[in-house]
């Protein structure tokens, strides 16, 4: 049996949430088309006949605007400092910009085998231009693997998940066979919440949310749990945003996120929304911390 630790590192928005959920076979980190969508750093186990990857997704490496964004460039870095393994998702252009220019450095001090993956590989119309930007990164680091996928598509993630084992040494069995996240279900039930709202929301409020679960009961019945959560922003402007039109848009969200609380859990839920008003909550240690953000990373 192999296992081992796998960091998951890349720019905001390539797709790591997506390739983590797809490796693993379940919806457990968030996704959206906005950058800094993933703050925490999510684990996820593999299991398979071959032995165990527990995967870390991480947050994207940026320039941080405030403690938020440092706390989340913290996570990503610290990381590394705990894995056997890096896996490096990027996008398929041969043009390596600030944000992967930055990466190539961090990674430049790393002493474990590092796989780079091309994500978004169907986006490419000829197998030459995948081999030009294969050619642009190796030239600038050795690399163990390099590997097209499609997160989205489940292109060559098996054969992503071969090249893994591959590189992992014989150890034990980290967490039970039918483990598949570390992440408490409470606060998973807070980042689908924050999902749809990312998702429906315009440009410049959702970087300001976070959600935090007021009531979280399952009822004697066994075949509902009540879920009573607030979307915390920080402007005035925003709450009404949020809520919408005769509580439109606060519908919307709710609608969309008892859905998949409900695959989540297998129940029937009843959810009920609200809005709070926090300024400037991220930059605040004291709100970070109780929104689960952990203090040795601030």
């Amino acid at each position: 049996m192999k296992s081992g630790f796998v960091a998951l590192i890349g720019r905001p928005n390539v797709g790591k949430s997506t390739l983590m959920n797809t490796l693993i076979g379940q919806k457990i980190a968030i996704t959206s088309n906005k950058p800094q969508t993933t703050r925490n750093r999510i684990q996820t186990v593999f299991t398979d006949e071959r032995g165990q990857i527990v995967f870390l997704d991480t947050p994207g490496i940026h320039k941080a605007k405030n403690k938020l964004g440092e706390y989340m460039v913290k996570v990503s870095t610290r990381t590394l400092r705990d894995v056997d393994m890096v896996l490096w998702l990027v996008e398929p252009s041969t043009f390596i910009g600030e944000g992967d220019e930055h990466i190539f450095e961090i990674l430049s001090s790393v002493n474990i085998p590092v796989i780079l993956a091309i994500n978004k590989m169907d986006s490419l119309k000829q197998k030459e231009d995948m081999l030009e930007v294969i050619a642009k990164y190796s030239s600038r680091m050795k690399f163990a693997e390099v590997v097209p996928v499609s997160a989205l598509k489940g292109t060559n993630t098996d054969k992503l998940l071969d090249i893994i084992f591959k590189y992992l040494s014989e150890g034990p069995m980290y967490y039970d066979e039918d483990t598949v996240t570390d992440q408490p279900i409470k606060q998973i039930a807070a980042e689908l919440i924050r999902e749809k709202a990312l998702r429906f929301l315009q440009e410049e409020i959702p970087h300001g949310i976070a959600v935090e679960i007021d009531t979280f009961n399952y009822r004697d019945s066994g075949d509902m749990v009540d879920i009573e959560a607030a979307i915390v922003c920080e402007k005035d402007s925003h709450k009404g945003i949020i809520i919408g039109k005769g509580g439109s848009m606060l519908k919307r969200i709710g609608t969309a996120a008892r859905k998949d609380i409900e695959g989540l859990l297998e129940s029937r839920v009843n959810l009920k929304l609200w809005v709070k008003v926090r300024p400037k909550w991220r930059d605040s240690d004291v709100q970070m911390k109780n929104f689960g953000y952990n203090p040795k990373d601030l």
